[in-house]
């Protein structure tokens, strides 16, 4: 990945080029809120938007993506299928109804959310139809391990052409991203900032210190530096503009060293191999 600015872009194995770094809405109300940080994103730079059928707010992403005068070649859109709507006979309805929430014709990017057991499988096959056709651009996976990878290999046809876990210094999976990149998949990260977690970490912030930039610079730094895109979350204009506000600085291999050295294997959200029973509770 060649970091460059805010409008890089990372191209995905069938040649479609996304952008490094985008704006997450997980969380946003639907409505004002929701289009109110597009509107702060786009007007800073950013061009990919990750949103979600589960998130409730497509609609207002897409009136957002609507009022903005820009083309949509230039605006990357990713949404994903939900654990309720997998399995061969709904995936294809599930699609149909995220493009007419958002008001688009097509998804630059759609994603299996969590590859739910006996059922996955199956969506991958109709997403490799609805790939073909022309509804999506791209496709991939969200939350899986290597040996959810593993069995959409042996089905065949079309591979995920990014996964998007979980990722931040306290979850890297070194062992994970560096399947990936043998298999030109791109990694991407959800909750980059460990749910704000991370942000008192007095190894990071010595580093932020020495380049005096934030915290949460730094980290999203590193990961575009470890080859991993990114979508950090937020409703509010100044932490978006500041989330973008790293491209006139590199960390050192040093650098780098020392973040990955917090790995502990702390999740904040569910375990690929668990999530039924998280979502249940």
């Amino acid at each position: 990945m060649k970091i460059t600015d805010l409008k890089g872009t990372t191209r995905l194995s069938n040649g479609v080029e996304m952008p490094y770094l985008g704006l997450g809405v997980y969380k946003a109300e639907d409505g004002e809120e929701v289009i109110n940080s597009i509107h702060y994103a786009l007007d800073a730079g950013y061009r990919l938007i990750d949103t979600a059928a589960f998130y409730k707010n497509e609609e207002g992403v897409g009136e957002a993506i609507k009022k903005l005068n820009i083309d949509r070649e230039d605006i990357f859109v990713t949404s994903k299928l939900w654990i309720d709507d997998q399995g061969p006979d709904k995936t294809r309805k599930a699609l149909e109804d995220s493009l007419d929430k958002l008001g688009l014709e097509y998804l630059d990017l759609y994603l299996i959310h969590w590859p739910v057991p006996g059922k996955y499988l199956e969506s991958w096959k109709v997403m490799q139809d609805l790939y073909a056709e022309g509804k999506i651009k791209a496709i991939g996976v969200s939350n899986c391990l290597q040996h959810h990878l593993e069995s959409i290999k042996k089905l065949g046809g079309v591979q995920p052409m990014l996964l998007q876990n979980e990722f931040h210094p306290r979850l890297i999976q070194q062992e994970l991203l560096d399947y990936c990149t043998q298999n030109e998949i791109q990694y991407q990260a959800w909750s980059p900032l460990m749910r704000g977690e991370i942000l008192d970490n007095t190894k990071v912030k010595a580093i932020a210190e020495k380049y005096q930039k934030s915290v949460a610079q730094i980290i999203l730094r590193w990961d575009l530096q470890k080859g991993v895109a990114s979508i950090p979350k937020s409703v509010h204009k100044s932490r978006i503009i500041e989330n973008a506000e790293i491209f006139d600085f590199a960390l050192t291999t040093e650098d780098l060293v020392e973040i990955d050295s917090l790995e502990n294997e702390t999740r904040t959200g569910a375990h690929p191999d668990h999530f039924m029973e998280y979502f249940q509770k």
